[in-house]
């Protein structure tokens, strides 16, 4: 029984990070993702598909990894700041353009890379959590 409740307890947690990654990236952005997506702009999409399967792939890396769900939860704040960084730092090397700026005008382009930046970032940083 103290599996289940565990499991329980851990699916819930993911449930609630997962949220909390995804709100903390819409306030990076200077428009509202979710507008954005009613009005079809794919570009937003992409990159916020991509933010969602990153913050997946490091929760499930750290849940694997970890039998504590207080070490998962800090393994995830690791990752999580360090997709954070990545994406700050792809806005600071693509000087010739702004990415929230390309995102809102529906630049797909814009939004496949940044969906990819975001999941090599989560594959690269999960290979890192023990």
């Amino acid at each position: 029984m103290t599996a289940v409740i565990n499991i329980a307890v851990s699916i819930i947690v993911m449930i609630v990070l997962q949220l909390i990654g995804m709100i903390i990236f819409q306030w990076m952005t200077p428009f509202n993702d979710m507008e954005e997506l009613k009005r079809g702009n794919v570009a937003v999409g992409l990159a916020l598909g991509g933010k969602f399967l990153a913050t997946a792939i490091i929760l499930g890396v750290a849940a694997f990894t970890n039998t504590s769900i207080w070490y998962m939860m800090l393994w995830f704040a690791v990752g999580y700041a360090c997709l954070m960084a990545a994406y700050w730092i792809f806005e600071l090397v693509t000087r010739g353009f702004n990415i929230s700026q390309e995102l809102q005008k529906g630049n797909r382009a814009v939004g496949i890379l940044l969906c990819l930046v975001f999941v090599g970032t989560a594959f690269a940083v999960s290979s890192l959590i023990i």
